[in-house]
């Protein structure tokens, strides 16, 4: 029935990392904070947080590692910005299950009502 990529194999999409990325509260807190659009360094990302920058760092490479956050040198200091493309891939497949769900329940409600 549902016809996904698991493995991310290449050029195929892992939603289950995606899915486990996005699954710690700080990482979610991190992209939530950067998906206004401008690239942040890790020092502006620990502002007025209780996270150290060594952890803030920690987190930034599992989002670049599923490639939720792209990182740039300017300078001395890396920059760090939202690449939306994962999510946009994630949101598709979403819609697949969803679209499979609501085919699955139609053809279960026409069995029972018949």
């Amino acid at each position: 029935m549902l016809q996904a990529h698991p493995s991310g194999g290449a050029g195929q999409p892992n939603h289950a990392a995606i899915f486990a990325a996005l699954g710690d509260e700080t990482r979610l807190a991190l992209v939530a904070k950067l998906s206004a659009g401008q690239p942040y360094s890790i020092s502006r990302l620990t502002e007025g947080s209780h996270i150290t920058r060594q952890a803030v760092t920690k987190h930034l490479r599992v989002l670049e590692e599923v490639g939720l956050v792209r990182s740039m040198r300017a300078g001395r200091e890396s920059l760090f910005e939202f690449n939306p493309e994962p999510m946009e891939e994630v949101k598709e497949y979403l819609d697949l299950v969803s679209k499979q769900w609501d085919n699955a329940l139609s053809r279960l409600k026409a069995f029972l009502e018949d």
